[in-house]
């Protein structure tokens, strides 16, 4: 059977899950790093030289790592469910999931670490503060962007939605205080009902 290395705990690795069970597909996923290790192991790291996770592993000995990179290879190996639609609109989904890593993901670490895996005697408040900050500024960006889009890729569910909703989750949970974003809540709301959101990451509890 076809394999994503990887725990379920981590973001990213919620991300190839949920877009698995949109596909209705069925990996075996294996516990890597975090508590697990073995990421630093020679076997690991000879599939994914980088030690993250998820890394993909298919029957045939195909093998790809980067999570969004993951999610798009398998909405297209398996097209329909998740397909954004023209080529303009994969550009979109794409923007957006390239947007989550390069500005997102480094914004809203921090603040994951700091709140929930540091104990609180622990906690750098003022980094927390910042990570705070930036994240809500960054998260106003998408609810600005969906308030002429019921989707991140225009009118459909698609790929371009997957890692923005894994962060968003996060967002929502550690930033309850936050200036009103009607847009971002009402998407989050359509999102967060899918029983493959709900499997794949409501079930996991921050960690």
């Amino acid at each position: 059977m076809s394999k994503i290395w990887g725990r379920n705990t981590s973001a990213n690795v919620q991300k190839v899950m949920w877009a698995l069970f949109e596909l209705g597909l069925h990996f075996e996923r294996v516990d890597v790093g975090g508590a697990f290790g073995l990421n630093r192991e020679p076997a690991y790291l000879a599939l994914n030289p980088n030690g993250l996770v998820p890394t993909l592993q298919e029957e045939d000995g195909y093998v790809l790592w980067e999570s969004n990179a993951i999610v798009r290879y398998l909405a297209e190996r398996h097209p329909g469910p998740l397909d954004p639609g023209d080529a303009r609109a994969r550009g979109v989904a794409g923007q957006w999931m390239d947007w989550e890593l390069s500005i997102l993901s480094p914004t809203i670490r921090p603040l994951f670490w700091g709140l929930v895996r540091t104990a609180p005697g622990d906690r750098d408040m003022a980094a927390i503060d910042t990570a705070r900050a930036k994240t809500t500024d960054a998260f106003a960006m998408v609810d600005g962007w969906l308030a002429t889009s019921r989707f991140i890729a225009g009118e459909a569910f698609s790929y371009g939605d997957i890692p923005v909703g894994v962060m968003a989750r996060r967002f929502l949970e550690l930033v309850p205080e936050r200036p009103a974003m009607p847009h971002l809540e009402r998407w989050f709301a359509e999102i967060e009902a899918r029983d493959g959101f709900q499997s794949r990451v409501a079930a996991v509890p921050l960690q």
